[in-house]
């Protein structure tokens, strides 16, 4: 099964690399969760349900430019093993990796407020966490040891874009407006790259 998921990967890989322009950057967006995996929820609202929707609204925002690729983990709701995502991203070999979730707290209305940005042993993955914090106005920067961090290769960051059990936080993520707007924040960062 394993090897059929990674045969699977190197297909995709192939085929999309022979149709990337040369001269274009890629980036990828990695929807965290995903399938039976829910993640985080409040009131029947999934994580992995905001954080797909994120991803692709900011794929949608990029594709009429011309410097970069935005390519998503996943477009649908299926769930992939952690091993095989960060697989698919050294093969790809991107500028950038950025992991989106939605944090949560025991509480069931969270006072804690905002996204927050963890960040590999790298350089590179602390200035993009750096650019990042500056466009969202984040409440932390932290170094985490979790696996998508520590087994991509690209400068990688893993962003909780805000606490679904905080009220204003989840209207706004969940908002067509809100999703808009991280969407235009996020290109902005990839120009400016």
């Amino acid at each position: 099964m394993k090897g059929t998921k990674l045969l699977v990967i190197s297909v995709f890989s192939t085929a999309f690399l022979s149709f990337t322009p040369v001269d274009k950057k890629l980036i990828i967006v990695d929807a965290g969760h995903g399938g039976n995996d829910m993640g985080a929820n409040r009131y029947g609202i999934y994580e992995k349900d905001i954080v797909l929707n994120i991803g692709k609204e900011i794929q949608k925002f990029n594709n009429s430019q011309d410097q970069y690729e935005v390519i998503l983990t996943r477009d649908n709701d299926t769930y992939s093993q952690l091993s095989d995502r960060t697989t698919l991203i050294n093969k790809l070999n991107p500028e950038m990796v950025i992991s989106l979730h939605v944090n949560s707290s025991p509480k069931s209305e969270s006072t804690e407020q905002g996204a927050e940005l963890y960040t590999q042993n790298t350089e590179d993955s602390k200035k993009l966490a750096d650019r990042i914090s500056k466009k969202f106005n984040t409440l932390k920067i932290e170094e985490k040891n979790l696996h998508i961090l520590r087994e991509s290769k690209a400068p990688t960051v893993l962003m909780e874009l805000g606490y679904i059990n905080n009220t204003k936080d989840r209207e706004y993520l969940t908002s067509e407006k809100g999703q808009k707007e991280i969407a235009q924040k996020f290109s902005e960062i990839f120009r400016e790259y």
